[in-house]
């Protein structure tokens, strides 16, 4: 039996992106206590602050500034998963990074694929915080990257990723799994079915939302 969930929305906030409803199907990761199951993926403050997901993964492909995960964490109502590098930014200042993100209040660090195993064992050595190591291919070395003490995966492989999830699962049952659901609730479902304990969703960006208001502003005078 569906449960009852009372809800209040307001006047000027009831204009809300919400992530897919399906994502509640997942079992969720719990960090810090906070059960997580749907993840952000957005670097956009105004949809930061009006989204309903359960945490941010702010990520870029630039080099990680703690002035841009600052900002982030001082608007997002919900937990922040800050990236530190792993491609253009790696080694000592990739450890930096994390140091001072945990510092900032993020509720984790997320490594990019090309991280070396060394760094990733050198951040954990530094914070308290779950470090989150992208894996992006099937043929990556995922228990080097546990044995480094990699916390949690971050699935991200385009339309390979239940594929990827599923072979992860089978060779580590109970490993903590974010992983990008896609475009539809179908993709989504065949991602958390492949075993996904939570998923990344990209909402739409705040261009595509304000055409779609000025869309409907403009349709009033050509009535």
């Amino acid at each position: 039996m569906q449960k009852f969930i009372p809800s209040y929305n307001g006047t000027l906030r009831s204009h809300l992106v919400e992530v897919p409803s399906c994502i509640s199907a997942c079992s969720g990761i719990r960090v810090f206590g906070r059960r997580i199951k749907s993840v952000v993926f957005s670097t956009d403050v105004s949809i930061i602050k009006n989204i309903n997901g359960d945490a941010i993964i702010a990520v870029y492909p630039f080099t990680p500034q703690p002035i841009i995960a600052q900002a982030i964490i001082s608007v997002s109502d919900i937990p922040v998963f800050v990236g530190v590098g792993g491609g253009r930014t790696n080694g000592p200042r990739s450890v930096r990074l994390a140091a001072y993100a945990e510092h900032q209040g993020a509720f984790g660090v997320v490594v990019n694929a090309p991280i070396t195993d060394i760094t990733i064992s050198q951040i954990k050595e530094v914070v308290d915080i779950p470090v989150i190591a992208t894996i992006v291919s099937t043929q990556m070395d995922v228990g080097k990257r546990l044995a480094s003490g990699a916390d949690i995966l971050n699935v991200s492989g385009a339309a390979q990723t239940p594929e990827i999830v599923r072979q992860i699962r089978q060779q580590f049952p109970e490993v903590p799994i974010i992983a990008t659901g896609g475009p539809t609730e179908e993709s989504i479902m065949a991602t958390i079915e492949a075993g996904a304990n939570a998923i990344t969703y990209t909402p739409p960006t705040n261009g595509e939302l304000f055409a779609e208001s000025m869309r409907k502003y403009r349709a009033r005078y050509e009535e």
